[in-house]
């Protein structure tokens, strides 16, 4: 069973949030995130602005690995590999296309990334394929007592949420939100980022389906399959059928 997605971890603590916000906890093993951060801590980080778009590009100021690196490509397949096993991401997301994740770096005087919204398609570099943005997610690498600032803070109708989890965990949220990373002022942070294309494409539709499922999930602990579970979960699948775009 899975958090609520209007709970995220905000500086270690629980906040209700009405977006379809999402904390993910250990999505990379140890083994796997000790590995990634000795791989990253020697990787050649170029300027972050090649991928962002022409009003994005005005306020961002980080460094990104090269995406077609072969170290690149080495830690996609770990994150990949990750989100495979990872039971609550496919439940949060319903994922029809990932995007290859990228790696970012902030520190130093490349450290911050200004307010702005993600391109609502992304083509994938070298094959022309391309992704409709409707699930953002970060991915940290680096532990929040190495670096200060670099909090991640998205931005919806009911305020600024401030998110900055333990290294090998993840926060997911719409797309299409506005967004930011706070000047990172000492030490770096380091993070994974990509986008998920989703089966769904609405949020709110998203966020009722996770709600259902989780609820479902918490009656069959509680008391094994009945018939109201039966019921709950033809639903279920009558919804994703309604909605889902294969």
């Amino acid at each position: 069973m899975g958090p609520n997605p209007r709970r995220t971890i905000v500086f270690g603590q629980n906040l209700l949030i009405p977006a379809m916000l999402l904390h993910l906890p250990d999505v990379l093993t140890p083994d796997e995130l000790q590995h990634m951060q000795a791989t990253l801590a020697e990787a050649p980080w170029a300027d972050g602005k090649v991928t962002a778009g022409t009003q994005s590009a005005q306020v961002k100021n980080n460094t990104q690995l090269p995406q077609q690196h072969p170290i690149t490509h080495q830690m996609q397949e770990v994150v990949l590999q990750a989100l495979k096993r990872n039971k609550l991401f496919f439940t949060a997301t319903l994922p029809k296309a990932v995007f290859p994740p990228l790696f970012n770096r902030y520190g130093g005087e490349a450290n911050s990334f200004g307010n702005h919204v993600d391109n609502a398609i992304r083509f994938i570099h070298g094959s022309g394929e391309r992704v409709r943005t409707d699930v953002s997610a970060t991915l940290f690498l680096a532990d929040p007592q190495d670096y200060d600032g670099g909090e991640l803070v998205i931005e919806d109708t009911f305020g600024s949420q401030r998110v900055k989890l333990p290294a090998g965990h993840m926060v997911i949220y719409p797309s299409s939100s506005v967004h930011r990373v706070e000047p990172v002022t000492r030490g770096a942070r380091v993070a994974s980022f990509f986008w998920i294309e989703s089966m769904v494409r609405s949020d709110e539709q998203r966020r009722l389906l996770y709600d259902l499922d989780m609820t479902l999930l918490k009656m069959r602990n509680e008391s094994g399959d009945n018939a109201h579970t039966v019921a709950l979960t033809s639903t279920y699948h009558n919804l994703l059928r309604m909605w889902a775009d294969t």
